[in-house]
């Protein structure tokens, strides 16, 4: 026998065809399961921090790749009658103190500095994964000797050993064209800058690797070796590809500081950090501190984009930093 009703308990149940929902709740069982990386990528279209780094990025890119659209001077035609010459028609910001073109030595510079960012983090990605997944994949006495040789490398600061090895190479190589100069800054940031990466490829390889569909994989009799390259490296590369977006504007940077103190890319090399060297000089002075400002103004553009491109990035890959 159903309990009675009291006053004001009374339930209303709403019609069928009022409530449709079988149309909300309806799910597509044939349609394929969206990947990590495309729902990633619908969070990023809607970032304004991505969208804004995306535009500053891409017209970077134009920027390399076609400058004369931007400037009709060429960076390395200096006249010493022109030097501190102030702002003047097809020259926005002046020349610097050897008669050079400002504005354009800024966008062809951008060439040298950008170019040295990204080899170099190519690099260290591909020797930072291929360490750190060995060692978190294989473990023992592997993971134990890869371990302590990037705790060696760890704990070298970067911008110093840089100094010495380019100084060495100076020595040995003065006469070093434009891929030279760029070959040796990156050879020696990335021998030096991959640890950080090993370091996060390991712990995100060793979180993986004890995964269901790991151990399911090796039920059907898949090898070790498929299983790493197959299942587990692209299933670990999330937190890797943030760290190296990051990590791009950091080796910008890095070039900059040592070109600035005339290590870095030879002085014939149109680069940021050489404009800059050639510039403090007029800091001193006080006198057209735009002649530095230009190049330092691009630079720092650069890196804050890059640096917004990898948060924007962290955010869709791993939605709990975000609420962290």
């Amino acid at each position: 026998m159903p309990k009675p009703t009291l006053p004001g308990q009374e339930r209303y149940v709403a019609p069928l065809e009022e409530t449709p929902l079988a149309a909300v709740d309806s799910v597509q069982v044939d349609e394929a399961p969206s990947s990590q990386w495309k729902e990633a990528w619908k969070q990023l279209r809607r970032n304004p921090m991505f969208l804004v780094s995306a535009a500053l990025l891409a017209i970077l890119a134009v920027i390399i790749a076609v400058p004369g659209l931007f400037t009709n001077s060429d960076p390395q035609l200096c006249e010493l009658s022109r030097s501190l010459d102030p702002a003047s028609p097809g020259h926005p910001f002046g020349f610097n103190f050897q008669g050079c073109d400002v504005w354009s030595r800024t966008l062809y510079g951008a060439r040298a500095s950008v170019a040295v960012g990204v080899l170099t983090t190519l690099l260290v990605v591909l020797i930072g994964s291929l360490a750190g997944a060995f060692a978190g994949f294989k473990g023992g006495w592997v993971d134990g000797i890869i371990s302590r040789i990037s705790d060696i490398f760890f704990a070298i600061p970067l911008i110093l050993a840089a100094i010495v090895c380019l100084s060495a190479i100076n020595n040995w190589f003065p006469d070093r064209a434009f891929w030279g100069g760029i070959s040796a800054v990156v050879l020696t940031l990335a021998v030096f800058g991959w640890p950080q990466i090993a370091r996060i490829m390991r712990g995100s390889v060793m979180e993986v690797k004890n995964l269901e569909f790991v151990d399911a994989a090796k039920a059907i009799g898949a090898k070790d070796s498929r299983n790493l390259w197959r299942h587990i490296v692209p299933n670990s590369v999330s937190p890797v590809i943030v760290t190296a977006t990051v990590s791009l504007g950091i080796f910008i940077v890095a070039e900059a500081t040592l070109s600035f103190l005339g290590l870095g890319l030879p002085a014939s090399v149109v680069s940021w950090g050489n404009d800059i060297s050639e510039a403090q000089r007029l800091v001193r002075s006080g006198t057209r501190l735009g002649v530095m400002f230009v190049p330092a103004t691009a630079l720092a553009l650069t890196v804050l984009s890059f640096i917004l491109l990898g948060d924007a990035v962290r955010d869709a890959l791993d939605p709990k930093a975000k609420k962290r």
